[in-house]
């Protein structure tokens, strides 16, 4: 048990050096869609239309930023767990992830796999003539083929079939209890943040406009935004809980939920994922539940309180918002402990 307690010790170091790195990034891209979008706005069935090419310059620079998101986050849990020789391998296993669609989620098993992948190489005993080119040649080499492959043909193959499964499972709760189902949007919405789990919800949500069916969008809005809404809020309600980096990604989360970007509680999620997880889907599934109650419609594409033009009650889909996130803030709090010294991102 002792072995296995210091191995996750290491895992969460790794985890929030990640973070660590990654953050930049996140508030980079957040920052500059959330500014680009609150200009040009979002209009009906559309979602956040950019005409002014320069916005569309930025927006496009935020959207190249949070693309690199996954792949950073996976190369430094890597490098975390083995140094710089790990940066290479997690790259390219977390640039896989992103292709896949897999998400924050698909980052943290490739950081993971390549870290280890990449210490059982380190021990490979060489001639003395074949140890120079172990960190440049062979590591790398052999390291980024066995992640690659193992992330393309066992961790990101399968959930094709998997998105496939979620969508037939949600068209059939259609016609069933409309709060059971509002959970269960809620829950997928929040649970990966922009993830394919994400997508799923959302894109099973919006397949019904052409029908002038707009009722499962408003929930799904709903549960869009309170993940970073709801950890952002979690940051100034109790302080003596997060770092400073911490309350500064919550800054930007705030940002982002406000305009609809969930990958806004990413940053919190990889590095605690067993508290934070929990708290946001809860609160993704209350808000949920809330706007599905309040036949809450929301005619475009998209989250957060930037579609309120498109939205009807208003007020019910501010209070689901509101309390969803509150849930969330609440729930992650309670279940997160004060600040140690160990909580230190390692650098």
């Amino acid at each position: 048990m002792g072995k296995i307690k210091e191995e996750l010790i290491n895992i969460r170091k790794a985890l929030m050096t990640g973070v660590g790195y990654m953050i930049p990034f996140v508030v980079f891209g957040g920052i500059l869609i959330a500014l680009t979008i609150a200009f040009s706005g979002i209009t009906p069935k559309e979602g956040a239309v950019i005409a002014n090419p320069i916005l569309k310059r930025l927006f496009d620079l935020g959207v190249l930023s949070m693309g690199y998101m996954v792949p950073i986050l996976a190369a430094f849990i890597a490098f975390g767990l083995a140094d710089r020789a790990g940066i290479m391998p997690g790259f390219i296993g977390g640039a896989i992830a992103a292709q896949a669609g897999t998400g924050f989620l698909g980052a943290l098993v490739a950081g993971i796999l390549a870290g280890y992948v990449v210490n059982l190489i380190k021990k490979i005993n060489l001639p003395i003539a074949l140890k120079s080119l172990m960190p440049i040649f062979i590591i790398p080499l052999v390291g980024g083929v066995i992640v690659a492959l193992t992330m393309e043909y066992v961790i990101c193959a399968p959930l094709t079939s998997f998105n496939g499964v979620m969508t037939t499972f949600l068209s059939n709760m259609r016609g069933g209890n409309i709060i059971l189902l509002a959970a269960i949007l809620g829950f997928m919405t929040a649970f990966d943040m922009g993830g394919p789990v994400n997508v799923v919800a959302c894109l099973f949500a919006w397949s019904f406009f052409p029908e002038n069916i707009y009722t499962l969008a408003g929930p799904v809005a709903v549960a869009i935004c309170t993940p970073p809404l709801g950890m952002g809020l979690a940051t100034l309600l109790s302080k003596k809980k997060y770092t400073e980096e911490d309350r500064e990604a919550g800054k930007a989360a705030l940002a982002m939920g406000m305009i609809g970007i969930s990958e806004g509680a990413i940053p919190f999620a990889a590095k605690d994922p067993i508290r934070v997880l929990p708290s946001i889907c809860v609160g993704g599934m209350v808000g949920a539940i809330i706007a599905m109650l309040a036949k809450v419609s929301c005619y475009a594409p998209h989250g957060g309180l930037i579609v309120m033009l498109v939205v009807d009650k208003k007020i019910y889909y501010i209070l689901a918002i509101v309390i969803g996130s509150l849930v969330t803030a609440l729930m992650v709090n309670f279940l997160k402990k004060d600040i140690v010294e160990t909580d230190e991102i390692v650098y």
